[in-house]
């Protein structure tokens, strides 16, 4: 046997907290010291933080970034540490992967796959590395090595896939193979997506397995940057099997896994496997020998390790409660304000936001998390109800449209979730509205003629007073706005699309009725249900924003949500024609006639052209779904177009209304 002790750290750095991230890169460190930990792998650009954006352009970040690692070298006495950084080398940024240890940096491998597609801009700012060559870096008057290396410690072998590189057909991990590496580290900054970690976990073992060695991944972790949301969730695999995982959705600050793997094993298996290469022709001069001695660690009996499956409604929950606190204490906000309607959309942000608060307290411990939010001043003595009530602050605002039903709901709902809740009569405000325009119009405005404009003024005019609520309070005002709604454009700008966050933005309303009713009755065994929601789930979805008298509703104005959800992934997410799409839902939805479905197949396309500029102006929005219809971070579509019109009229049948 050649024992070996290996460790994945995760961390929750903040884009450019050079302060912040030192002191959590230096924590993990310490935390893989305590666990004997003698090979520690740290994600990808941990150093700076992987959301830089444009700043990676600044010759000051990189050099920033390179001068934090002496002393992170410093810290990692007797042991190794993989930390990832921006690194500037003839005149090009690359995305690197450093190998420090007992106070010198051993060297730098430098990315050679770049993700540049959907919310990744990598190429923009990164140079990919070609492979197989090698270059030297000065570094305090020292040369480092920089490039497509392998290293040498104590006779182990170590090598890098860097995140996107262990995505693509042609694996680094394949040369690495070839040339007896024992050890692969994959630093990675990957964003949470639904279902997404399964992926991971595969390659991840057939890594560790097709490779022969131990394969090391590591992550982020929490909202780093405002959009993304890293879940964490370290893996650490050896031959084919997984020996350890971490946690997702954590709201630590850092944590580290650890195994204790034989490296002779993964070696044996290597000798018998008839698929195995060995690049004879290649030369070792890429290979970097380090001094260090790895003492061999106790046996560890490892137990079967069997990775958590979550529900696509608890991966949603925790990816949502973790990205609203780090928006939260990461903005420096003092809570927030929900312009709750007693409708679906409202209460899903409110019931997320009590939802957080629960999983705090029970996750970190009764009354020990505000110690993560200093500047919140909670006493020592607060109690969870006082929590509640400060960070989440429900406002009801009636017109002459809003029923008691709506009334009722929202304020069961916010009693419920512990927070605090005020009903406004805003009916007056809309009429000085209506009555100024009126008198500049010289007419009257009727539904007949002006539906939208007198819905629009009623949502409108919720803004304002709710924005000062949030500012007296500096809180964060969420916006309600969902995904079914923004690819059509059935939101009022600077009405419910108003706030500094839009964190149901990326979530289509079928899933979110269906993810209330989960919470309503089920949940699970994180989550508490909360029957109250019952007093939303009972409705049909409604903008109520008409007369009580014509009973609206969303999917009469609209189409049945369902249906329009699956014709935006038909015509957004897979690019096909409007005659295609029709043609799909013909044969998905026979219940609808042909007729009717034509209508709405045309109403979908005429509506998404003519409301990119909205979807251009919502606040930010998490992450969760690739393939998403954000304009900064994946579906990007011209404000101005031809809107479809030879398209639809190909499609043939009668133009829709």
């Amino acid at each position: 046997m050649r024992l070996i002790r290996v460790g994945a750290g995760v961390v929750n750095q903040t884009a450019l907290d050079w302060p912040g991230n030192q002191e959590r890169l230096l924590a993990a460190i310490e935390e893989a010291r305590a666990v004997d930990v003698q090979i520690l792998c740290l994600p990808e650009l941990c150093v700076t933080g992987y959301g830089c954006e444009d700043a990676f352009f600044s010759p000051d970040v990189a050099k920033r970034a390179l001068a934090m690692l002496p002393e992170l070298a410093q810290a990692s006495t007797g042991m190794l540490t993989a930390v990832g950084l921006p690194v500037l080398y003839g005149g090009a940024l690359y995305n690197v992967a450093a190998l420090i240890g007992d106070g010198a940096i051993h060297g730098m491998v430098a990315k050679q796959t770049l993700a540049g597609d959907g919310i990744h801009y990598e190429p923009r700012w990164f140079k990919p590395w070609p492979t197989g060559v090698c270059k030297g870096l000065e570094v305090e008057g020292e040369e480092i090595p920089l490039g497509d290396l392998l290293f040498d410690c104590d006779g182990i072998r170590i090598g890098f896939e860097i995140c996107e590189d262990a995505w693509v057909a042609q694996r680094p991990g394949s040369s690495l193979a070839s040339r007896g590496v024992d050890v692969i580290l994959n630093p990675s900054a990957s964003h949470f997506a639904f279902g997404k970690h399964k992926v991971r976990e595969r390659f991840v073992l057939e890594g560790s397995r097709a490779f022969h060695s131990t394969y090391i991944y590591t992550n982020l972790l929490g909202n780093e940057a405002g959009r993304a949301i890293y879940d964490g969730g370290p893996m650490i695999a050896t031959g084919g099997q997984i020996v350890a995982t971490g946690t997702r959705f954590s709201f630590l600050s850092q944590f580290v896994i650890a195994a204790t793997v034989d490296v002779e094993q993964t070696r044996m298996l290597r000798v018998r496997s008839v698929s195995a290469q060995s690049d004879l022709g290649r030369s070792d001069d890429d290979v970097v020998p380090l001094s260090m001695d790895l003492v061999e660690p106790p046996l560890e009996v490892l137990d079967e390790v069997s990775p958590r499956v979550y529900s696509k409604e608890e991966e949603f929950t925790h990816a949502m409660t973790l990205g609203l606190f780090d928006y939260m204490r990461k903005s420096w906000s003092r809570g927030f304000v929900v312009s709750l309607s007693g409708g679906a959309d409202s209460a899903a942000c409110a019931t997320l936001v009590g939802m957080m608060i629960d999983r705090l307290e029970r996750e970190l411990g009764p009354g020990a998390w505000p110690a993560k939010v200093p500047y919140l001043g909670f006493e020592e003595t607060v109690t969870l109800n006082e929590v509640k009530k400060r960070l989440l602050f429900c406002v009801y605002q009636s017109t002459a449209n809003s029923s008691e039903t709506t009334r009722n709901a929202a304020e069961t709902v916010a009693q419920a979730l512990g927070g605090r809740f005020s009903t406004w009569e805003v009916e007056d405000l809309v009429q000085r509205y209506r009555g100024m325009v009126e008198g500049s119009l010289e007419r009257e405005l009727t539904w007949e003629e002006d539906d939208h404009t007198l819905q629009n003024i009623q949502a409108r005019v919720r803004a304002p007073g709710v924005w000062m609520l949030a500012n007296a309070l500096n809180a964060l005002l969420l916006s309600t706005s969902n995904r079914s709604e923004a690819a059509v454009g059935y939101a009022t700008m600077d009405g419910d699309t108003s706030g500094g966050l839009s964190p149901i933005a990326g979530i289509d309303k079928a899933f979110l009725r269906k993810w209330l009713r989960w919470v309503e009755t089920t949940a699970s065994a994180d989550f508490s249900p909360i029957p109250e929601l019952a007093v939303i789930n009972e409705q049909a979805p409604t903008a109520e924003l008409r007369p009580l008298a014509e009973t609206q509703t969303d999917e009469a104005d609209l189409m049945p949500y369902p249906l329009l959800d699956a014709i935006e992934c038909s015509a957004i997410r897979d690019k096909r024609a409007p005659d295609e799409v029709f043609q799909e839902m013909e044969q998905r939805f026979p219940e609808y006639d042909a007729d009717q479905l034509d209508q709405w197949v045309r109403r979908f396309f005429q509506l998404w052209s003519r409301n990119q500029w909205k979807r251009e102006r919502y606040a930010p929005s998490f992450h969760l779904d690739d393939k998403n219809l954000d304009p900064k971070t994946w579906c990007r579509f011209p404000i101005l177009s031809g809107g479809f019109r030879k398209e639809l009229e190909d499609l043939g049948g009668p133009p829709s209304g």
